[in-house]
């Protein structure tokens, strides 16, 4: 595909290094230099342009940009009919994109995260996903949800993963405190919570994990007693209103 890409940050940039070996040609903006110029220097087939260019360039767009700022970037911009349109941006609905980007056709907002640079990493997208799949699987897996309520419910739930990553690295800081190898410690941990999690459902693997008086219980017992749950769950409630 002719694939552009207006914005590159840490997102877009990772995308772009994720499908950069499927024999695209991806036109990116300047905006970010330093990023544009590294994937240029990196994969034969990035070229970099101004905005215009990108557009030109183009059949499949995909809007790296902050949602506040977008409007007056893309209001100079020359969209044609027949061009396909996939924002990154959680700030702006698909309505919102598909006025800002006409006569193209946004046909999805979709939230990749960084590990879509290597593969293995979950997408998020509402809208029409078939054009996200035909890019990203099966390297990457697709979520598709229904509507805006949706994507903002999944957007709060998203942000468990840095406290998440925050607990394993806490428990490392412990052992290495102890007196243990830094680096083999983090490493045991990630290794331990990532192939669990990916190795069982959430329940039977709670269930197997939960044997009253052992190691995990306890501490599970002792997290909640302090109040993790109801925590956990005030704060996604104020993040999905």
């Amino acid at each position: 595909m002719k694939i552009g890409v207006i914005g590159t940050g840490t997102i877009a940039s990772a995308v772009v290094r994720g499908i950069a070996g499927d024999g695209h040609d991806i036109a990116v903006s300047e905006r970010s230099a330093a990023r544009a110029a590294d994937l240029a220097r990196a994969f034969d087939n990035v070229s970099v342009h101004d905005n215009a260019g990108v557009v030109a360039a183009s059949d499949v767009i995909f809007l790296g940009l902050m949602a506040e700022a977008a409007g007056e970037i893309l209001a100079g911009l020359s969209f044609r009919a027949g061009q396909r349109v996939i924002s990154f941006m959680a700030g702006a609905s698909l309505e919102e994109v598909a006025a800002m980007v006409a006569p193209a056709r946004a046909v999805a907002v979709m939230l990749p995260f960084p590990g879509i640079a290597v593969g293995g990493s979950p997408i998020l997208v509402q809208g029409a996903a078939d054009l996200a799949r035909e890019l990203f699987e099966p390297a990457n897996r697709v979520y598709t949800l229904a509507d805006d309520a949706e994507l903002s419910n999944y957007l709060a739930a998203q942000a468990v993963l840095l406290p998440a990553v925050a607990l394993v690295a806490e428990a490392a800081g412990w052992l290495a405190a102890q007196g243990s190898d830094a680096d083999q410690g983090a490493a045991f941990l990630k290794h331990l919570v990532g192939s669990s999690l990916m190795a069982s459902d959430l329940g039977p693997l709670m269930a197997d994990l939960g044997t009253p008086g052992g190691y995990n219980a306890r501490l599970r017992d002792h997290m909640e007693a302090a109040g993790m749950q109801d925590a956990l769950r005030e704060g996604l409630d104020r993040l999905a209103r």
